[in-house]
């Protein structure tokens, strides 16, 4: 069995509809429902409740500064918000389907013992929910870590004291690909349980001048998830041989890693 773990940002954009007879996403009575984090479904509706109070009470004003959208966005992120209970499901990895990053994942083009791993050792941080495995079932929602809601404050302190404890222990001993952004890596306070965590940086070197790469990062990165999963990649060895497909290798000489902390910054350089 793979001993790795892929942390992921989710998608800001996401896939509308999904299946109305889904088992409720709620009710862990059912078989067949997919979710691997119940433990925070109290938490989870309790923040559910709160901001659907807040969105029947609020003025467009304190909407745009919840949601930080304006115009027929924020319209939309208010009707599916309002909805949440009674809408049709469909698996994280297809709602946030949209995003850059999932796209160039190519989960339907995996082959199939790649796409199980995927979905057995992928954990996607969400603003709503907290954190997911790829095919937890969800519905359409719109609220992002860094939202300040009343009484709950920023999504990303609310949900740290809940989902680190989850979190650190599903990730003890395993071998961690960290591709959470800046703002979902601050709703986790990391133990260092793991075996070894690597975060992944991209440069373009040209002239004998480095500079990192900030444009077009999410299809980068969804792309190393596609060579992580075929390849069930838990070390860094595999990365010798392998050539990203936008022309990026990995520079092991230009990476860092501390024994104490057991983290390291990968460098992959075009």
């Amino acid at each position: 069995m793979p001993n790795f773990a892929i942390l992921l940002s989710p998608a800001e954009g996401k896939q509308p509809g999904g299946n109305p007879f889904a088992p409720d996403m709620f009710d862990y009575r059912s078989s067949n429902t997919f979710n691997y984090f119940n433990e925070l479904n109290s938490e989870r509706r309790a923040l559910i409740d709160a901001l659907q109070s807040y969105i029947a009470d609020a003025d467009e004003d304190e909407l745009e500064e919840l949601f930080g959208i304006t115009g027929r966005h924020l319209e939309e992120a208010v009707r599916v918000n309002e909805e949440i209970y009674d809408a049709p499901l469909m698996s994280a990895l297809d709602r946030y389907s949209p995003g850059t990053m999932y796209q160039a994942m190519d989960f339907a083009g995996l082959p199939t013992g790649a796409q199980r791993r995927l979905l057995e050792n992928g954990i996607i941080f969400s603003g709503l929910f907290g954190v997911l495995r790829p095919d937890d079932l969800i519905p359409n929602y719109r609220l992002k870590m860094d939202a300040k809601l009343p009484e709950f404050g920023r999504m990303s302190n609310y949900w740290k004291p809940l989902i680190s404890p989850l979190l650190n222990k599903v990730l003890e001993g395993r071998f961690v690909w960290n591709l959470l952004s800046q703002l979902h890596q601050s709703a986790w306070e990391d133990d260092h349980s793991y075996k070894q965590l690597v975060e992944v940086k991209f440069y373009d070197e040209e002239s004998g001048e480095r500079k990192a790469v900030t444009h077009n990062v999410k299809t980068l990165r969804g792309q190393l998830v596609n060579f992580i999963v075929q390849e069930s990649v838990e070390s860094l060895e595999p990365l010798l041989e392998w050539k990203h497909p936008e022309g990026y290798a990995y520079d092991e000489d230009s990476s860092t890693f501390d024994e104490e902390t057991k983290t390291g910054t990968i460098a992959m350089v075009r």
